[in-house]
């Protein structure tokens, strides 16, 4: 199963102050040896929301608010995805790196899998979402 794992912004992130070298190197060990072990799938840093913006459609009408937002803890500083067993490893996974990097807030997500749809998912459907997928990867391969 895989999991989208969130970690929340504070006011570091949001100021956008980069963790330093020592914290990126700690950090650049946990990611390889996740992603050596096969349990992350993608993971990267976000911008602070002063850079971002909210994009609400509303009865056809669309509405764009640009950062920075109010409530930094309301704010997603970094992602990961990651494939395991279950939500109980998803959280040991997630709590070893919010140690790491000295605390913080996160949550996780599971990702929905074709065949958490059974019956209900026709064949068809299930074959363009394994051709897109498998495209996704190629994209992915070219950055």
């Amino acid at each position: 199963m895989r999991f989208l794992c969130i970690a929340k912004s504070d006011e570091k992130t949001e100021a956008g102050v980069p963790p330093d070298p020592e914290l990126m190197a700690t950090m650049g060990q946990f990611v390889e040896a996740m992603t050596k072990s096969g349990v992350l799938l993608a993971t990267d840093g976000l911008h602070p929301s002063s850079k971002a913006a909210r994009i609400r459609v509303s009865e056809g009408k669309v509405t764009v608010t640009d950062g920075p937002f109010a409530e930094a803890k309301e704010v997603i500083a970094s992602y990961a995805l990651i494939r395991v067993n279950s939500k109980e490893e998803a959280i040991e996974n997630v709590t070893r790196f919010l140690k790491l990097v000295g605390g913080g807030d996160a949550e996780i997500y599971q990702v929905f899998e074709a065949e958490d749809f059974g019956a209900a998912l026709p064949p068809e459907i299930r074959e363009q979402d394994e051709r897109l997928r498998e495209q996704m990867q190629r994209n992915a391969a070219r950055r």
